[in-house]
Formats: structure tokens, C-alpha cells, sequence
């Protein structure tokens, strides 16, 4: 009965059980009997021990494998609790002999806390040998073993040995006894062969758990099963232009529906459901990006890492371009900003230059400075493949000066303002209206003429923009009624030409 995957504390027992078993013969004293009962105590909470354990691990495979993978933990458990009934039928059979003998021996002595015939050396034979009930159950052990090791795939059976077996014990001089008469015949005591049931229950208990674990364990081998088929088409980039050449790997891929692999990208593991992983990223700002990763799936050889190939994604603004065919203008004098991008290519690999000015600038965002009035032309272009730049267009732009200014002298371009108004300035302005640079013009000369009523027109020149004191000495004449005119007025602005601006008439009241 010896054997299997015992503790020290197993192996121990049994052989003192043998010696025990072995000093029947010579007499059956009370000290004797007492440690066959501490050894079947010991037994029983040892087969309570292991039953508990084996309960916890079936509880924590029905919590969790069986929730997650349904589908492929369901025949595992099936198979593992019928490894559970298989054991309990043994089991139940022992309980039923154990009651019987118990019968015999008079039930349970208060005062020993063990059967009252316990000494009894007939009971056991009566029942076991006489009673063919030792026959019936060495049966029951054995295809009890066979029936667990039918449960088990060919190499989970390697390095099994049950310690439940019925096998006869071997012996040197007399007769060859079977394993019934060896541990239930003639001569052994009623708590000597209810000790021996005792163990029985252990080793199918212990038989019992080795099993099931190992079916139990199924479940973390051999993890991927290729299910799921689909086609899949992998290009470098979704984004082509015109002219540029589109290429895919198109290929069959296989995958484990049932499974749960460890997917880890960018150092953190994303979820994964029906053996697919989904990586999500917040895009909240521009630019190029990549990602990669790896796959570890558990099989036959263990965990096993697949790395994934770097990938590469590049983030733009929602963006609408329209281009107003009679409205590119570009200012001489004045830096002209202007935007680049081109959809599907990053900012960092867009060239721009141009013809009839210079453009400077970085990022999508660029300057241009234009000197000669006629047309300009940016042209772009775009690094699709590395180290080779494409062609992606041009725009045409027609360059023109800055609108001539308007002249203003107390704020007035003309018509009619108070006299005090006009006594408290001291010089002139040129100022461009509704224009969205910041384009400077500077006053150069004028000419001043002042007409009282009844009076002769006075008329003063200036370079600046600046009243002389003579004009200002004439400007503090002004009353209401008179007529002050401005004319002959010149600016210069950015591009350095003169202008000519219109007169201001201003007439005093």
C-alpha cells in the first residue's frame, strides 16, 4: 500500500503501521491499539487536509478559468470533477465496510474514543474474508486506479504512482497470502483493519487530488489554439498621394480566439478580448508618433514573447484648405506670413521655396519678403520616402504695394471740426486704414494754406510732418469760419517709395 507521492510524515506512518501490523502476532496490548488509533486520527486529518486544499483549487478554477474561458475550461472541469465522483464512489464503499465493522465491534467506546471490540481478532475476517467484502473491495480499488489514470493524457501519466493500490504483500517464508488475508485475515485486530480502511481513504484522497490537479493544470498548457482566420493587408502608410506608388503586404493570419495573451505596448499592457488586443492613444497634440511592443502567449514550452515591429503614426489638425484664385496677394515691403502643410506629410518633412522673393521659416510657419511688383510663386515639396523629396505643388501670388495712407490732421481727413481743435495740433499723419499689417508711413512735406474771411489766403511749406512755428504762429489765428488746407502732402512707407496723398480741407467752427 506504500508508494506515490507521500510527505516524510506519510512515509512514516505507513511504515509504522507495517511494523504495528507485524507485532499483531505476538500480542494485542492495549498501548498496541492505542496507536492504531492515533495513526487512523492522524490519517483522517490528513485526508480532511488534502480535501480541503483540492476543494480550494476546483473552487478558484470555477471563479475564474471558467468564467474567462468558458468554452475551453468547461471540458477540463468536467473531466476533472468526474475524477472527483470516480474517488468518492471508492470512498463511500470504505464508509459503508468501515460502518459495518464498526457494527461488529460494538460501536465507539466513550472511554478509549475507539471501537469497543477493538482487540477483536475475529470481527475482521468475518467480514472481509468470510463475508467476501475484502474481494469486493481490492476490486474496487484497483479499477478505481485505472478509472483516475484513464483521465489523464498519455504524458501526464508520466512519473504517476499511486500510493492507492490493493497489491498483495510479498513474503519470504509460508504461504502467499492474498491482499485481503494479508490486512483483514486471521489475527488482525478490529482497530488494526479499521486503521487499514483508514488509509485507503487517504491514498484515494491523495490519488484523488494528484489528478485532478494535473487535469486542472491543462488549462495553463498548450494555451494557443489557432481558431481565427482572417486576411490582413499591412501598408506602410493609408495616406498616398498622387503619383506616389501604394504598397501593402496582404497575408493570412491565424490567431487564438479563446486565449488571453499578455500584450504590453509602450511599457503598459492593453486589454485584450477574443485573443485580439485593442490599443487606444489620446491625440491631443500633433506631430509624428510610434509605438511598438510585444505579445507573450503561454503554450507546450511555457511563455513565449513575440516582439512587434515598430509602427508609426502622425497626428494633424482637423483642417479645410480653400484657396481664393484672385486673392493671393503679397505686400512689398512688409514680411508676409504665410502657413505650409500638406495633408499626410509632417511638417518636419515639408521644403518650401520660391520664385520673385525670398521665404524663410520653420514648423508649417513662414515669412515672405517680395521687392518688385508682378507675381511671385512658393513652391512645396515633401519627403515621402527617405531621403527622397516630391514635388507637392505650388501657388501663385500677384505682389503689390501697400495702399496709399490716409492723411489726417486733428484726426480729421477732412470736413468739419472746432477751431480749438485745430489750434491744439502740431503736426501731420499718414495712417492706412483696414489693412492687417503693421505698415508705418512717414509725413516728408506739406503745404499749409489758411483763408480767414475777408482776408488774403496765407500759404506755408514744411518738410516733416511737422508744424514750423510760423505755422504754428498762423494756426493760432484760426477762428471759427476759416478754411485750413492741407496739400502737396508726401509719405514714404516700408517700400520706400513716395506717395502722394489727397488733400485735407478743414473747415473751422
Amino acid at each position: 500500500m506504500a508508494g506515490g507521492k507521500q510527505s516524510p510524515r506519510q512515509r512514516m506512518m505507513g511504515i509504522l503501521y507495517l511494523v504495528l501490523l507485524g507485532l499483531v502476532a505476538l500480542s494485542v496490548p492495549d498501548s498496541l491499539m492505542d496507536a492504531f488509533k492515533n495513526i487512523r486520527i492522524s490519517l483522517d486529518n490528513s485526508t480532511a487536509n488534502v480535501d480541503k486544499g483540492l476543494q480550494a483549487s476546483i473552487s478558484n478554477f470555477e471563479a475564474t478559468k471558467l468564467k474567462e474561458q468558458k468554452e475551453r475550461a468547461q471540458p477540463i472541469y468536467d473531466r476533472a470533477k468526474k475524477a472527483t465522483q470516480i474517488a468518492a464512489a471508492l470512498n463511500d464503499y470504505v464508509k459503508k465496510v468501515k460502518d459495518e465493522l464498526l457494527e461488529k465491534g460494538g460501536g465507539i467506546n466513550p472511554s478509549t474514543g475507539d471501537v469497543d471490540k477493538r482487540e477483536n481478532l475475529d470481527a475482521s475476517a468475518e467480514v472481509m474474508i468470510n463475508g467476501k467484502k475484502g474481494e469486493e473491495l481490492r476490486q474496487k480499488i484497483e479499477d478505481t486506479k485505472s478509472q483516475l489514470l484513464d483521465l489523464l493524457k498519455p504524458n501526464e501519466k508520466a512519473g504517476i504512482n499511486f500510493s492507492l493500490n490493493a497489491d498483495a504483500p510479498k513474503i519470504t517464508t509460508g504461504p502467499q497470502k492474498t491482499w485481503e488475508e494479508a490486512y483483514f485475515g486471521d489475527g488482525i485486530p478490529l482497530g488494526a483493519s479499521l486503521t487499514t480502511l483508514a488509509k485507503i481513504q487517504t491514498d484515494t484522497k491523495n490519488a484523488e487530488n494528484e489528478v485532478v490537479k494535473k487535469i486542472l493544470a491543462e488549462i495553463d498548457v498548450a494555451q494557443v489554439t489557432l481558431d481565427q482566420f482572417q486576411g490582413v493587408a499591412v501598408a506602410p502608410t493609408s495616406y498616398v498621394l498622387q503619383g506616389q506608388t501604394y504598397s501593402a503586404d496582404i497575408f493570412l493570419t491565424a490567431y487564438d480566439s479563446k486565449s488571453t495573451p499578455n500584450i504590453v505596448i509602450n511599457g503598459s499592457s492593453i486589454p485584450v478580448s477574443d485573443g485580439k488586443g485593442k490599443y487606444t492613444v489620446n491625440t491631443s497634440r500633433e506631430g509624428v508618433f510610434t509605438y511598438s511592443g510585444s505579445i507573450s502567449v503561454k503554450g507546450p514550452d511555457g511563455v513565449k514573447s513575440y516582439p512587434l515591429p515598430t509602427q508609426t503614426y502622425q497626428v494633424a489638425k482637423p483642417s479645410a484648405v480653400v484657396s481664393p484664385d484672385k486673392m493671393n496677394v503679397l505686400y512689398i515691403g512688409v514680411p508676409n506670413p504665410v502657413s505650409v502643410s500638406a495633408p499626410g506629410v509632417s511638417k518636419e518633412n515639408i521644403r518650401v521655396s520660391m520664385t520673385g522673393g525670398s521665404i524663410e521659416g520653420t514648423g508649417g510657419k513662414y515669412t515672405v519678403i517680395v521687392k518688385t511688383l508682378g507675381e511671385a510663386t512658393i513652391n512645396v515639396s515633401g519627403e515621402l520616402t527617405k531621403g527622397k523629396f516630391t514635388n507637392l505643388g505650388s501657388s501663385l501670388f500677384r505682389v503689390k504695394r501697400i495702399p496709399d495712407p490716409k492723411p489726417q490732421f486733428a484726426g480729421k481727413s477732412g470736413g468739419n471740426t472746432g477751431a480749438a481743435n485745430i489750434r491744439a495740433q502740431d503736426r501731420i499723419f499718414a495712417k492706412l486704414d483696414n489693412f492687417d499689417f503693421d505698415a508705418k508711413f512717414n509725413v516728408t512735406r506739406f503745404t499749409i494754406l489758411v483763408a480767414k474771411p475777408r482776408q488774403d489766403v496765407i500759404i506755408l511749406s514744411a518738410t516733416g510732418n511737422e508744424l514750423t512755428g510760423a505755422m504754428k504762429a498762423l494756426i493760432n489765428t484760426v477762428t471759427p469760419g476759416t478754411t485750413v488746407v492741407f496739400k502737396d502732402i508726401i509719405a514714404v512707407g516700408p517700400d520706400g517709395t513716395q506717395r502722394g496723398l489727397d488733400p485735407i480741407v478743414l473747415s473751422a467752427n
